[in-house]
């Protein structure tokens, strides 16, 4: 059975009226527009339902002017009266469909920005329990539904609604006693339609379910081809797939045969209607002349009409209401890290960094990081080491509120950053990861990160400050050399210098290394040692490196083991120490020799 991945965690059942109540909060704003568009749908209808009354006149001077009766003028007076009817109509529905349009994209562009803010709030470890799949289907797919909603689903359903009422009262004013006859068929009608209802909002949620659970195995399969096809996988993802894919066209089917039966039905009722109409219109001694049953069945067709369209925008209102509840469980998620009101705004930071007993887990008592307490004091070069797990990277993420502490503080200047407000904090700390990560676009947009404000010449001399601009001067395009996705068009070396000119051009004045020489080449590694020594002197640096060669110079070094700090000073002083550090350094030293 397959996991239900479109399920975040935390998502829960929303009561309808919740639901409503929450939709109807961005529709608040638009609320003039829905109601010169409700006017326009009144009218609209209002002409709609005029026009078999008009057939009906045509049909009964027609049948007089058999009599002998001269009725042409009157007909052709009728007839050019549908004509501007229809005209006006057209007009009417053109104005109606442009103000909702307008409302409803309005409304999905708001929604769709206001989820996609959300996400880039949440922290990482929240990031642990939502499948990437699932949150592109929200934030694409599931705004799609709601602007389908806005724009066409309820809009129709009010008019299909309007016009049932309207075609009613003038079947009514032909004949009561059909229109009385009628009730039976209106009843048997939105019987079925509620038992129908039922049964296609529980295809559609499992359906919704599936459709994300594949676009979360597509996702995590496209982004790993290369080892899926390194470990010759092809096969089993194959067959992965056909599961997946068996899934979604079983509740297709379900849907098709739910539908299958519905419209069939539907069109029993009402050809059934039009015999009941027809046989009891045409038995002897009825009032209805031959105008008011051609009228009455008209009005039968349009009022049979509607109702089989309310069928298919059921459909619809499902589709949206699943959304709007996924949409809305994921706004509910509350962002762990999060600004206090009294947050700081800091423009500049000395760089002075402190951790005052520090305890963190990712879960529960799993404590990655044990009573850590250190300090970094402005301008200096501090390295840590230890092995795979020591708590290394978690101490990097925990400076930058990736994460939050479970106990101690961490202060920077002596300033707690919980009292800092996140952005603040960000801005003014440059990270260069291992796993570097590359935008679609052109060198010039990585580097500079869509920031008009450097120029050309700016991103040339942060280039040429971090040895970057020797294979830049090479390509044919230069700043303007496209870039695939995740930047696959370059060495990871080239990648990494290019990481490296995108952190040094915001000029942090903190900068974070972690494992950034791991996997390029000696001549690259060079190159970003050289321009390490250039700005060691203008910030803060941190750095984790495998490789103990490239933190020799380092002001500090913190030896971690299993979370703890057992080692503290600079290399020739730890090597004197002859600890876990001085272990590590013949280990390499051996191996290089």
């Amino acid at each position: 059975m397959a996991s239900d991945n479109d399920k975040l965690k935390g998502d829960h059942k929303l009561p309808f009226g919740i639901k409503l109540k929450r939709t109807l909060h961005y529709l608040k704003p638009q609320w003039w527009r829905f109601l010169i568009a409700f006017l326009l749908i009144i009218i609209s209808v209002g002409f709609d339902v005029l026009f078999p009354m008009l057939m009906s006149m045509i049909t009964n001077e027609l049948q007089s002017n058999e009599v002998g009766h001269p009725v042409w003028n009157v007909i052709l007076m009728i007839a050019l009266g549908y004509l501007v009817l229809v005209i006006f109509n057209q007009l009417v529905l053109y104005f109606e469909s442009m103000i909702l349009q307008k409302a409803g994209q309005s409304i999905v562009y708001n929604l769709r920005m206001e989820v996609f803010k959300h996400i880039e709030n949440m922290s990482q470890d929240q990031f642990n329990d939502m499948p990437v799949g699932s949150l592109v289907t929200r934030v694409a797919t599931y705004t799609a539904n709601m602007s389908d909603l806005f724009t066409e689903t309820l809009v129709n359903l009010l008019r299909n609604i309007l016009t049932i009422i309207f075609v009613y009262i003038m079947m009514f004013i032909i004949s009561p006693t059909l229109s009385l006859w009628m009730l039976i068929f209106v009843a048997v009608v939105f019987g079925v339609s509620l038992l129908f209802r039922n049964i296609i909002h529980k295809i559609f949620t499992n359906e919704r379910r599936e459709i994300s659970d594949l676009n979360s195995f597509l996702s995590e399969s496209l982004s790993g081809m290369k080892l899926i096809q390194v470990f010759n996988q092809e096969k089993r993802k194959d067959e992965e797939f056909v599961v997946k894919n068996e899934k979604i066209r079983k509740e297709r089917y379900k849907l098709t045969m739910a539908f299958a039966f519905y419209r069939p039905f539907l069109n029993l009722l009402y050809f059934g209607a039009i015999a009941l109409v027809f046989f009891l219109a045409t038995r002897e001694g009825s009032p209805l002349r031959g105008g008011e049953i051609v009228g009455f069945y008209l009005y039968l067709s349009k009022f049979f009409h509607p109702v089989e369209n309310i069928a298919d925008q059921l459909n619809k209102i499902q589709s949206a209401t699943t959304a709007s509840e996924r949409l809305f469980n994921l706004l509910d998620v509350k962002p762990k890290v999060l600004d206090k009101e009294d947050a700081r705004e800091i423009d500049h930071f000395d760089g002075k960094i402190e951790f005052k007993n520090v305890w963190f887990a990712y879960e529960g008592e799993h404590w990655i990081l044990k009573d850590v307490s250190f300090v970094i004091n402005a301008k200096e070069t501090c390295a840590f080491v230890g092995a795979t797990g020591a708590g290394k990277t978690t101490i990097l993420s925990l400076i930058v509120r990736n994460y939050e502490i479970q106990k101690g503080q961490i202060l920077i200047d002596d300033v707690d950053i919980r009292d800092i407000k996140v952005e603040s904090l960000r801005k003014a700390i440059g990270q260069m990861l291992q796993d570097v990560f590359l935008f679609s676009g052109n060198i010039r947009d990585n580097i500079a990160l869509h920031d008009e404000e450097f120029t050309d010449e700016e991103i040339m001399d942060t280039c040429r400050y971090v040895n970057a601009d020797k294979f830049i001067e090479k390509l044919p395009q230069k700043l303007d050399e496209q870039v695939i996705e995740r930047g696959e068009n370059f060495s990871q070396g080239q990648r990494q210098l290019l990481s490296f000119a995108r952190t040094v051009i915001h000029k942090p004045q903190i900068l974070i290394l972690d494992e950034a020489t791991a996997n390029i080449d000696t001549e690259t590694e060079q190159l970003i040692q050289e321009s390490l020594d250039k700005i060691k002197n203008i910030g803060t640096m941190l750095v984790v490196a495998h490789r103990l060669s490239t933190i020799q110079k380092a002001d500090q070094i913190i030896v971690l083991q299993n979370g703890e700090v057992i080692e503290r000073g600079n290399h020739q002083a730890l090597l004197k120490q002859k600890g876990y550090y001085y272990k590590l350094y013949k280990l390499q030293f051996e191996e290089t020799n």
